[in-house]
């Protein structure tokens, strides 16, 4: 079964942003008519669905924001009735009430669908095997990817995540050409099979599907040497739809938007003011196919530009460039902005340096401290001390070039970092205890 739709996906732009306007004033009407927090949003700015003549039109509405989803908690923000609901989602609520999103049997043919397509572009076809290493349950990842390969025609393997050993002997037995994981799980599977003496060549893998967490170039050359594998990106958000917003063609030269079903914008995260093409900020989304729950301009707070320029797969649809993280994940360091994924690209370049890295920030008296923990192979570990200073000085002064602030690097032993089944925890922020 062929995913691929050159109708949406090679449309002219012109076209495209015809269907966008018509799929976007259907969706404003739905929202005004049946979702109380819209209605009452759009009536604060004196505005009426029939305003909207065009797509310059989507800035004069709202923003969405995960506290709106809070607010109306937990069935508020639905656009049917909840008999017409066939799936309900939800977020960990770790911070939290949760928030919960609604799909109709519509909803789920269309999701399953788009994950299809990316999975599609990223090389996956129905003679795969996919293992799915994400963890099953109210978390949208796992059913995402399993709906999108039972679509292409694909065998699935519903493994969930953990038990890593084995992960690898189902990888092993069942012949699996397909990784669903999160980057950081992708490099605990490498370290485990180099540990149990497994040659990765020896495994029938040929692509990764990866997502969930932020991860640089340099970790995807890491996960691709080490595994042996095709490691593509793919981008979702459970409050729009989950899987299936956008991903990698075989270029990975930035993750193709289904412009049919979403509006990408970018905007300055601090006024909202709206960027134009090319200019990094807050990734914004406007769904066009939802029916239970439609998201009207909803603020992601993901850190991406967007890239219209020609791609060399023939696909016409607005690319976005790995996220650098998350506006509510930077940390200010002595006022200057800092991502862990800059971090990140500092350490996977320089050669002794693991994939495992821990970053602690702390507060002494008014001033903040970076310190950065990286594992490192044993040589350096228990190298001579006055060659260890000089590869701590090396790293410190990398790091120093790359985000404009000074950082203490301590080197810590092999296997020291804790290990994540899902997504990695990067950041210990001291500050805020």
């Amino acid at each position: 079964m062929q995913i691929w739709e050159p109708t949406y996906e090679c449309m002219p732009r012109e076209e495209l942003q015809q269907l966008q306007l018509e799929r976007l004033q259907a969706t404003i009407n739905r929202v005004y008519k049946n979702v109380t927090c819209y209605r009452n949003k759009f009536n604060e700015l004196g505005i009426v669905p029939e305003d909207i003549q065009s797509l310059d039109d989507l800035r004069k509405l709202p923003f969405t924001t995960k506290e709106d989803l809070r607010l109306n908690y937990p069935y508020g923000m639905f656009a049917v009735p909840l008999r017409e609901v066939v799936r309900i989602h939800s977020s960990s609520g770790t911070t939290g009430k949760p928030t919960v999103v609604g799909y109709t049997k519509h909803d789920i043919k269309v999701w399953s669908n788009l994950v299809a397509r990316f999975m599609t572009a990223a090389g996956v076809t129905l003679d795969d095997v996919v293992q799915v290493a994400f963890g099953y349950g109210l978390f949208t990842g796992a059913f995402g990817l399993h709906y999108g390969t039972e679509t292409i025609g694909a065998s699935v393997i519903p493994m969930s995540s953990g038990n890593t050993e084995k992960q690898i002997m189902i990888m092993q037995d069942y012949k699996t050409t397909a990784l669903v994981s999160t980057p950081s799980y992708a490099i605990t599977i490498a370290d485990r099979m180099e540990k149990m003496g497994i040659d990765p060549k020896t495994l029938s893998l040929k692509v990764g599907l990866f997502g969930g967490e932020p991860w640089s170039e340099a970790m995807r050359k890491e996960i691709e040497s080490r595994l042996f594998i095709s490691a593509t990106d793919n981008y979702g958000l459970s409050e729009v739809i989950g899987p299936g917003i956008a991903g990698d063609c075989e270029h990975k030269c930035g993750m193709h938007i289904f412009e049919d079903a979403f509006i990408p914008e970018i905007i300055d995260p601090d006024t909202g003011e709206v960027l134009p093409p090319g200019s990094v900020g807050e990734l914004v989304l406007t769904t066009l196919t939802k029916e239970a729950f439609p998201m009207i301009r909803y603020r992601t707070r993901d850190i991406t530009c967007l890239d219209y320029s020609p791609c060399a797969c023939g696909r016409t649809m607005v690319r976005m460039k790995k996220t650098m993280g998350r506006s509510d994940d930077m940390l200010i360091i002595k006022g200057v902005n800092v991502f862990p994924s800059q971090i990140e690209e500092v350490l996977f370049a320089i050669e002794g340096c693991q994939p495992h890295y821990q970053i602690i920030v702390d507060r002494k008296g008014t001033l903040d401290t970076l310190e950065i923990q990286i594992e490192v192979i044993e040589n350096i570990f228990f190298d001579e001390m006055k060659r260890q200073r000089a590869f701590l000085e090396m790293v410190e002064k990398r790091i120093d070039s790359r985000l404009g602030v000074g950082a203490t690097v301590k080197l810590v032993e092999p296997n020291s970092i804790p290990r994540h089944e899902g997504k990695a925890q990067r950041v210990i922020d001291r500050r805020k205890l």
